[in-house]
């Protein structure tokens, strides 16, 4: 078995993107039977290069050329039968009596040749050019007629339009709802005493409940508030809960302390920056103005217009001068479009800063090592042109495993908007009928982008209900089932145009479907060691865990005092199954090995990223790898509880594992 040597991880300065690799190199020139150990202080890249010792005949002829010639070949036979017998070269000083380990400790001996190891075949392969295909993802969930999730079905039971064009589904995934990682379990070593420690409680799902706080109303804030206090005293230990506010104001981060939860709920207050408190002249919401300014639709200018003129109490219609009517009526007009354009700029500066918080909210949960969900607390929004804003997000959404559920707060909504349109003196019945319209489209409209939220990313939209209690309780629980699904679109343009999605069920209409409705075509194709890298991470911060390679993870700890204690990561991987690239004479791949812990609330502490570079000889990969190969990585931790991951990653077929593990430290 092959072991790269142990060294300290540190951590990078936050929780997004990969740490820089640091060379260390590994080369050391060994006998057939040999073993590998080397260590540096440094992270990052290790080099292992196989060579085998050959046998340097003097050249000078002297008279004792036979002799040496003879002394030689003796030498040589008996390494090559010490290779045969199996025997491993004498091992490494053992560690020290303190050390706990949640595995027995493995052998320091290199691809040991005793037995029947298996062989790898070695063989010249053309080299292979990746070309980088955009994969669109969706995720889906299907609920029969009483709204539960199925997860019985598969990739032929789906249909995908693009823009109408059908797709072949190339990615097909089914998953279920998370289980927590299996503990470590931790032995003491001879000469201590055996104390029983509790399984760590690591968390294994982190909800973030959002509030719009910006949208938000006392009337409706009040209820929904203390609903949210009612709900959140039903946390399970492992349930990690986060208070955040679309202004940015009064955040807590994860958390499953309930004082700090219910401050956090009674910070919330609404923060609007378009202020209805008061009576407008005349009457403009944001979708009024956006009917206006964007879809230039006069007879919404033109009732705006009559309203400002009931405004000023100057009768259009009863002026004698037919100059000083148009001048009044030129006047009302400039006052709507006036107001349309300021309702427009603030009703347009409250949805970028919610859409902006959300995107936030999302990369923040993204890194959370459990099930991820989400709520969404508002009375809705409009987003006119901001609709490649809202794609982004759900496309972060569906690649991050973060399902988005929304809960309109107001609960079973009446509109209150005539009270607020008739306390205008002057207003007409007619006039009263046509701004009540607009304030109930204005409603409507306010709801899609919550219900696409939802949708798109497996969520549910709780909406015209007052059981706020029932309401928590739907929004906050993943569904049991989803699929993701993925294609490439062909001949795709970087253009960056919207196109149209359209999943259904073959012979299944009993079924309803909750999908992505679209997304937006790329203006350029990321670069792939960018995408190697996002993939990566997005499989470190995840919770699923992959098995492309065989990998296991095993940790160890040693407490050097009763406050500090070092921890150490151990990685096997199993190479048998790698696809070597021949160049040069030897056999070419890398392995992209990164470890991570994270603290009993989920948030990263810090990581190691390591590089394997193979350059092995035939030899080598057929007969001294059959064991594999070992990676430790040590960090300086306190003692507690920590979630530890691991992910393995080759170069040559891009192929990558991932496992968790839990580990107590008394």
């Amino acid at each position: 078995m092959l072991q790269a040597g142990e060294d300290s991880g540190k951590g990078r300065p936050g929780p997004y993107g990969l740490l820089k690799p640091h060379a260390v190199h590994y080369s050391r020139r060994i006998p057939q039977k040999w073993s590998m150990l080397a260590s540096s202080p440094t992270l990052g890249k290790a080099r292992l290069e196989a060579s085998a010792v050959t046998s340097r005949m003097n050249s000078r002829i002297g008279a004792g050329a036979i002799a040496a010639k003879t002394a030689a070949v003796c030498l040589i036979c008996l390494c090559v039968a010490f290779a045969q017998s199996g025997a491993s070269p004498a091992p490494p000083p053992q560690q020290s009596s303190q050390t706990q380990q949640s595995t027995p400790p493995a052998t320091n001996s290199v691809a040991t040749a005793g037995g029947n190891p298996a062989e790898m075949a070695s063989h010249d392969a053309p080299t292979s050019f990746k070309v980088s295909v955009r994969l669109v993802l969706m995720r889906a969930v299907v609920r029969d007629t009483h709204g539960r999730a199925i997860g019985t079905l598969g990739k032929d039971d789906f249909q995908l339009y693009d823009n109408g064009k059908p797709q072949v589904i190339k990615h097909f995934v089914v998953e279920q709802s998370s289980t927590p990682p299996k503990p470590q379990e931790s032995t003491p070593q001879p000469g201590q005493t055996a104390t029983a420690i509790p399984p760590p409680q690591v968390p294994d799902r982190f909800v973030i409940y959002l509030f719009d706080d910006v949208h938000l109303q006392t009337k409706d804030l009040l209820p929904t508030r203390a609903a949210a206090e009612r709900h959140l005293a039903t946390l399970r230990p492992t349930d990690r809960a986060a208070v955040f506010a679309t202004s940015g104001q009064g955040n807590l981060d994860f958390t499953d302390d309930r004082t700090q939860l219910h401050e956090a709920l009674m910070r919330i207050q609404p923060r609007p920056i378009l202020n209805l408190g008061t009576a407008q002249c005349p009457f403009m919401t944001y979708y009024m103005a956006d009917q206006i300014i964007n879809l230039h639709d006069q007879d919404v200018l033109n009732v705006a217009a009559q309203d400002a003129v009931n405004c000023t109490g100057v009768n259009v219609s009863s002026t004698q001068q037919a100059g000083a009517a148009a001048a009044a009526l030129q006047a009302a007009i400039q006052q709507a479009a006036s107001a349309a354009q300021q309702a427009y700029s603030l009703g347009d500066a409250e949805s970028r800063l919610v859409l902006e918080a959300l995107k936030d909210t999302v990369r923040r949960i993204s890194v959370t090592p459990g099930q991820r969900t989400l709520v969404l607390v508002s009375p809705g929004f409009i987003t006119p042109t901001l609709e490649d804003k809202v794609s982004d997000i759900i496309e972060k959404a569906v690649r991050n495993n973060v399902t988005i559920s929304a809960l309109d707060a107001r609960g079973l909504y009446t509109l209150g908007a005539m009270s607020d349109i008739s306390q205008q003196g002057g207003a007409n019945s007619l006039l009263l009928q046509q701004e009540f319209m607009y304030a109930t489209s204005s409603d409507t409209s306010n709801q899609l982008v919550l219900g696409e939220l939802a949708d798109a990313t497996g969520g549910i939209y709780f909406h015209n209900n007052n059981d706020l209690d029932e309401g928590f309780r739907r929004v906050a629980s993943a569904p049991e089932y989803s699929y993701v699904i993925g294609f490439s679109p062909q001949n795709l343009k970087l253009d960056g145009h919207y196109h149209k999605l359209k999943l259904t069920l073959r012979d299944r209409e009993e079924f309803t479907i909750q999908a992505r409705r679209g997304y937006y075509a790329p203006k350029h194709i990321l670069d792939p060691a960018e995408q190697d890298k996002q993939e990566i991470e997005e499989a470190l911060f995840s919770h699923d865990e992959l098995h492309d390679i065989p990998i296991e993870l095993h940790t160890q700890f040693f407490k050097s005092s009763s406050d500090n204690a070092k921890l150490t990561v151990v990685a096997h991987v199993d190479v048998k199954g790698l696809h070597f690239r021949k160049a040069d004479g030897r056999n070419r791949d890398d392995l992209t090995i990164v470890s991570a812990l994270f603290n009993r609330n989920g948030d990263y502490i810090q990581g190691s990223k390591k590089v394997l570079e193979m350059r092995l000889k035939d030899d080598t990969l057929e007969h001294k790898l059959g064991s594999g190969i070992t990676m430790r990585t040590s960090f300086d931790v306190k003692p507690g509880g920590y979630l530890v991951r691991l992910v393995v990653r080759d170069a040559e077929d891009r192929q990558m594992s991932a496992q968790s593990g839990a580990v107590e430290i008394p």
